[in-house]
């Protein structure tokens, strides 16, 4: 697919300056600018993300009356129940905020809603689960914000709820006409504080989108948000845990649910990756045994891709429950026998979902594209099309609904682009909806199967206006035009400072221009390996899964490169490396 090449530019003199103030190289002083950060003492709190640097839990609304009714069951041995959601960021807070409460005493259990049989989400039948168990407290993690229906069931049973989520609030219906079309363009811009929203009727609710104001805590994951409600127990109760010991959980959940890896989830990433390479959880030792990286280091990008889908394959075709005693356990012997469960159901997933994902692809096929894909069958299995529709939005670049039907009721999984807010779009198409939640770029949705129609075309003609050409073409957004002798092994080892890279802070692309092509070759099939020559510098060069260019470097041999440098580490030695991502010939 063609993208786009944007460059960011800033004043020279200014990357000179901030480079000198703040005793850093021009290029990573030009990344940072690129990133916002642009003060010497912005640069070294994002570079050295402290413990110590971490927000007031206390200043997020709801907070204080939440640890004052958890701190009040705790003196009257009330029994409590946490309900969390199956996914990886919800069941890393149930763990969270369920191993916090046994910690100072509270007699608490679990519930994790089963995708198939229960839905998405805190529900009635959830709260009749707590009425059977006693509680007279529910906590929600990652979910809650839209239970309305769930929150009257626990004021009739006389149940108390804190919710807990991140998930976008709901918007009144006289807030949400007051809004014009150009608000689906996404931005990150939050409501403002005058934005009438629609809250469930609770003890407290604890999210900090119903602020309206932007903080370090707005973007925040489900189990970044069970990370802070631990932040305040760990002040106003005895020592009996540090929040330290919760940051591997956290983590997980951040990363999972690709939140920004800016402000606090940096800190909660970085830090909690050190954790859960440090060996202390065996339920996620057992997971790295099992997916093959024991030993590797950890980054984002690498968990996304091992043991973050097999924790997320209970959920999506079986059961979550038992997760939670994986991430909690402190036997070995069990530990390794839920992550060979789950890495079973990994297996099994990937075949289920490479079926859907197949059936969809020759549906588009006869479809044709429209400005926002939507694709519906009956037997397509609720668990995997939320992945389908990601490979199919990334494909095509496209607002995509993957929509299971059974019987008269069909269930969705939405993914966006960047220039798209499928929440608000979704709150455009209410009337034709009998539930939905989630974000600016990814939602879920359920609607009667006779609507699906009228739905696809209403979705469509919100897109039809919203939308133009341009932001259907991707593009690949270059941090600085180098030159082949600004790469370094110093260089590189600046680079590593910005990690952990993700979502909102992600690994450095930089341009150059004029390269000449040396020996160029294709090696395992689809990779292109080369030489690229300025002036009197060479450098390797390899571009994954880009060997379809490689007929194309006979008609050109000087181009232009979009990369990332990288070390390159073989049978002992260390030699410098670009990582192509984009070529194009020289003009």
């Amino acid at each position: 697919m063609h993208r786009r090449w944007l460059v960011n530019r800033t004043n020279p003199e200014y990357i000179k300056y901030l480079s000198a103030t703040a005793s850093i190289s021009p290029v990573l002083a030009q990344i940072l600018i690129n990133r916002g950060i642009k003060t010497s003492e912005e640069i070294s709190s994002f570079l050295n993300p402290q413990i110590s640097q971490l927000s007031d839990p206390f200043d997020i609304p709801g907070m204080k009356i939440a640890v004052e009714r958890i701190l009040s069951a705790s003196r009257k041995g009330e029994k409590v129940l946490v309900h969390g959601d199956y996914d990886v960021d919800g069941l890393s807070a149930t763990a969270i905020v369920l191993s916090t409460l046994k910690k100072i005493g509270i007699d608490c259990e679990y519930f994790i809603p089963n995708r198939m049989e229960h839905g998405y989400g805190f529900k009635p039948s959830s709260v009749k689960k707590a009425k059977q168990t006693g509680a007279g407290l529910i906590i929600t993690v990652d979910c809650g914000i839209t239970a309305f229906e769930a929150a009257d069931e626990c004021r009739k049973e006389g149940i108390d709820l804190i919710i807990t989520d991140h998930h976008e609030p709901l918007i009144s219906e006289e807030q949400k006409q007051a809004k014009s079309i150009d608000n689906l363009r996404s931005s990150d811009s939050m409501l403002s504080a005058h934005s009438s929203l629609l809250i469930p009727d609770a003890v407290a609710v604890i999210n900090p989108k119903i602020s309206g104001m932007t903080s370090p805590v707005s973007n925040l994951s489900g189990a970044g948000i069970a990370f802070k409600l631990v932040q305040a127990l760990s002040m106003l109760h005895d020592s009996r845990f540090t929040i330290h010991e919760f940051l591997d959980l956290a983590a997980l959940g951040t990363m999972a649910d690709v939140v920004p890896l800016t402000d606090e989830n940096r800190f909660i990433a970085r830090e909690g990756l050190r954790l859960l390479g440090n060996g202390t959880r065996p339920g996620v030792q057992a997971l790295r045994r099992v997916s093959g990286i024991d030993g590797k280091g950890l980054r984002p990008g690498l968990l996304l891709f091992t043991i973050i889908p097999r924790i997320n394959a209970a959920g999506r075709i079986s059961d979550s429950n038992d997760v939670i005693k994986l991430l909690l356990t402190a036997s070995e012997d069990e530990a390794s026998a839920l992550s060979t469960w789950l890495d079973k159901l990994n297996s099994d997933r990937q075949q289920i979902e490479e079926k859907v994902y197949q059936e969809a692809l020759g549906m588009l096929k006869n479809k044709g594209l429209t400005r926002v894909i939507v694709l519906a069958a009956e037997e397509w299995h609720g668990g995997v099309i939320g992945i389908v529709a990601s490979r199919i939005a990334a494909e095509f670049y496209r607002p995509t609904f993957i929509i299971s039907i059974e019987g008269n009721l069909a269930r969705g999984s939405a993914r966006s682009i960047p220039s798209f807010d499928i929440y608000r779009a979704l709150t455009g198409c209410k009337v034709f909806l009998k539930g939905f939640g989630g974000h600016k770029q990814a939602a879920g949705l359920e609607l009667d199967a006779n609507d699906i129609p009228l739905f696809e075309q209403y979705i469509n003609s919100i897109a039809e206006e919203a939308l133009t050409e341009k932001d259907f073409l991707p593009s690949l957004e270059i941090d600085a035009y180098v030159d082949l002798t600004d790469i370094s092994f110093n260089l590189i080892r600046e680079l590593e400072m910005l990690e952990p890279f993700g979502f909102g802070n992600p690994e450095p692309l930089f341009g150059s221009k004029g390269l000449e092509v040396l020996y160029p070759k294709i090696v395992k099939n689809n990779h292109l390996k080369m030489k690229l020559r300025q002036k009197s510098r060479s450098i390797d060069a390899i571009g994954f899964d880009m060997a379809a260019f490689f007929d194309k470097l006979e008609d050109s041999t000087v181009v232009d490169a979009v990369f990332t440098p990288s070390v390159n580490e073989w049978n002992g030695s260390r030699n410098l490396q670009l990582n192509l991502k984009a070529l194009r010939p020289s003009k």
